[in-house]
């Protein structure tokens, strides 16, 4: 498809890119998170070129040939029936490969995700495709670095004003106690974008405000081990990630020693310990 320049200048406003070469904007959908192990099912591309041409869109439905995580079903929704019949990632590389050619990249987290997963799949198709010579643009990292995650500017952004004496102990905690107040004012009512009807709302009520910031698969405040989807508890570190513990700590019983004799939490070895003498499926 091609899109008319004039009309994405238009939607975003202010956003005029210097080009000198031309820069493709990506995005794709996956069986998963993992880099190395998951499969493209769906990637979006659209190219911009310089002299105020007409950017040219492309998107396809991939068939990844493994299985789709339910997490990641949950986030795009794209299901084995929708694939059935796709090409897979091989039959359709050269043709991404080369609309792609010789363009700078621009995503979102696609320094960490987005590329290196599309390098991976044309490596496996034969296509050595490189980094050399070619800009990247991750636009999150634009927005966190300009938006700090930091107390100082939620203080800014939820209570219009300006923290005085930041990193004072009784300061913090007293813009904290603000923020929270300004995020009740602003979202109470409200779940977090893209969640399931299930999904907690932001309510004054503390019961329901702690299980909207928990994540209930987590195990550990280090976030070391938590349960899969089976409900069994894996490691989320380490050579072992998303093994179950109890069947790896049999197999390899220095692993619980490593564990225990290194600087990991008090909390994790708590658990390491109560899973090994007990055989506990849950803490």
């Amino acid at each position: 498809m091609v899109l008319d320049n004039m009309f994405w200048n238009d939607k975003f406003a202010g956003m005029k890119l210097n080009l000198k070469k031309n820069i493709v904007f990506l995005d794709i959908e996956a069986t998963g998170l993992h880099i190395i192990r998951d499969r493209i099912v769906q990637i979006a591309l659209i190219k911009c070129k310089p002299g105020n041409e007409q950017a040219v869109e492309k998107s396809m439905l991939i068939n990844p040939g493994i299985p789709i995580s339910e997490e990641a079903y949950g986030v795009h929704g794209i299901g084995p029936e929708q694939l059935a019949n796709k090409p897979t990632f091989k039959q359709v590389a050269q043709e991404l490969f080369d609309f792609i050619g010789d363009a700078d990249l621009a995503g979102y987290n696609s320094d960490r995700y987005d590329i290196p997963m599309l390098m991976e799949e044309f490596h496996r198709a034969g296509l050595d495709f490189s980094l050399e010579n070619r800009l990247t643009i991750d636009v999150q990292k634009i927005f966190y670095k300009m938006e700090p995650r930091i107390l100082v500017a939620a203080y800014r952004f939820y209570c219009n004003e300006e923290l005085e004496g930041a990193h004072d102990a009784l300061a913090d905690v007293k813009a904290t106690r603000s923020v929270l107040e300004g995020q009740l004012a602003r979202y109470e009512g409200k779940k977090a974008p893209d969640s399931d009807e299930e999904s907690p709302i932001i309510s004054s009520d503390v019961d329901t405000l702690a299980a909207f910031t928990r994540n209930p698969k987590m195990l550990d405040v280090t976030q070391r081990l938590k349960y899969n989807e089976s409900g069994q508890i894996v490691f989320n570190f380490g050579k072992y990630i998303g093994q179950p513990v109890i069947e790896v700590l049999e197999k390899d019983p220095q692993y619980r020693h490593w564990i225990l004799d290194k600087e990991f939490s008090v909390q994790v070895k708590s658990m390491i310990r109560k899973l090994t003498d007990k055989g506990d499926k849950r803490i």
